[in-house]
């Protein structure tokens, strides 16, 4: 992996990229047994794909056609540029948006992983000196399985915390002295409000970092000031797909997503036209991974939207930056009275006024119109709470949202990507 690009110029950056992206167009269509990329990349020279002008010469690829596939292709789909029995990985996705795929890794492309993960341990600061928590069960979930090859390259301690509950794993933090917390935003909350139930104050233990990925909270300030508060450490935000790779890191200035450029084409598009969007406004993230050619995904429709921050980090990396991290994805936005909303939006207000209390959102129909409940979790001296954040929907997203307080404990809790938001309203 190429360290150093991270703080060259933009067009040493780009140079890298399309040679990368060249090399590995010829292989699919040329050298290896991917029959889907050699379909989809028919009519696409790689010799003509020279800079991010050209990339529109490139069709996108879907993950509904990587499901597709694997449902009329089974188990696997044709997606494989090497022979089954080549591969050493087998994860799945969360299938939190639809069916789960499946996605294999050779040896090559996990050492691959592995060191995309060093960035972003690197980025937060995290040394082979760290003692690192993997609060999470393994299970067909990649994201801390790739964590946990992440902390073996950069030779740091690893601590699994699979198999425990959540006060064995505050128990294990404290014992083993852990000095990097890895999870979700949501479990990084769960964990804090289990401490102060058991009289723990997590700010006096060892931990000085959370890498936290899975949900977008970390990258919101409210939140991220929370976890921090409960913590007592600095709260990093990462983001990676199963089938992309583990593409952004925070860095020690905590104000968005750097891409690994090193590693990924990153296009930011107008989800409707499939034009680039200019810095500042935010489109749908496409992405390349360049070094996973046993699994390659070429323009790949994320679905997640971003916004590239119009200036340059104080950290002095070259690397696009996301402001505000992933801020949500076009197919969670909803409409209500005409305006646009993200849960991650709405999550942003109420970290503003409650703690570590969880709530759900509730979307549903009313005379043929999309409308939105909230639940919070609020003890009863809290209730004047109610009103604060009413005002606040109204003043920020400009409506009138019903909120509705709830006892302490009786919404579910999350390990891994929360499930806050119900859709009660009709299938179309």
């Amino acid at each position: 992996m190429n360290t150093n690009i991270e703080f060259g110029t933009g067009e040493q950056i780009q140079t890298h990229q399309f040679e990368r992206l060249r090399a590995l167009l010829s292989f699919l269509k040329n050298e290896s047994g991917n029959a889907f990329y050699q379909q989809k990349l028919g009519g696409v020279d790689p010799n003509q794909i020279q800079s991010e002008d050209d990339l529109a010469k490139i069709p996108f690829t879907l993950k509904s056609e990587l499901v597709d596939e694997q449902n009329h292709y089974p188990p696997y789909g044709r997606n494989l540029s090497y022979p089954t029995n080549n591969y050493v990985k087998l994860h799945q996705t969360s299938g939190t948006t639809g069916h789960p795929l499946k996605v294999l890794d050779t040896a090559e492309s996990w050492d691959w992983w592995a060191q995309c993960w060093t960035r972003v341990y690197s980025g937060a600061g995290v040394t082979s000196a760290d003692r690192i928590f993997l609060a999470f069960s393994f299970g067909p979930f990649i994201g801390f399985w790739a964590a946990y090859e992440g902390a073996r390259h950069l030779g740091a301690l690893t601590i699994p915390g699979g198999g425990m509950d959540s006060e064995q794993r505050i128990a294990a933090i404290l014992e083993n002295e852990a000095t990097v917390l890895c999870c979700t935003p949501s479990y990084a909350l769960h964990l804090a409000e289990v401490a102060t139930q058991k009289g723990i104050d997590l700010a006096e233990s060892a931990v000085r970092v959370l890498v936290l990925a899975g949900e977008p909270g970390a990258s919101i300030p409210a939140v991220r000031h929370r976890i921090e508060q409960a913590w007592g450490a600095v709260c990093h935000d990462h983001a990676g797909a199963t089938e992309v790779g583990a593409y952004g890191y925070s860095c020690q200035y905590q104000n968005g997503l750097h891409i690994n450029e090193a590693e990924f084409i990153i296009e930011i598009l107008d989800p409707a036209t499939g034009q680039p969007v200019p810095p500042g406004q935010p489109g749908e993230m496409v992405l390349t991974n360049l070094g996973r050619w046993g699994y390659p995904v070429i323009r790949y429709r994320t679905n997640d939207i971003v916004k590239q921050a119009s200036a340059a980090c104080p950290c002095l990396r070259s690397f696009k930056l996301l402001e505000g991290g992933v801020i949500g994805r076009t197919d969670n936005m909803i409409i209500v009275r005409g305006i646009n909303i993200f849960p991650s939006s709405v999550e942003a207000i109420i970290r503003e006024v409650v703690e570590v209390n969880e709530f759900r959102l509730t979307f549903y129909r009313e005379q043929d119109m999309d409308e939105l409940a909230i639940e919070v979790e609020l003890e009863d001296h809290e209730s004047h709470k109610l009103g604060y954040l009413t005002t606040l929907f109204r003043q920020r997203l400009a409506l009138r949202i019903p909120v509705q307080a709830v006892a302490p404990g009786t919404l579910p809790r999350f390990q891994l990507k929360a499930k806050r938001v119900i859709d009660n309203r009709p299938k179309l």
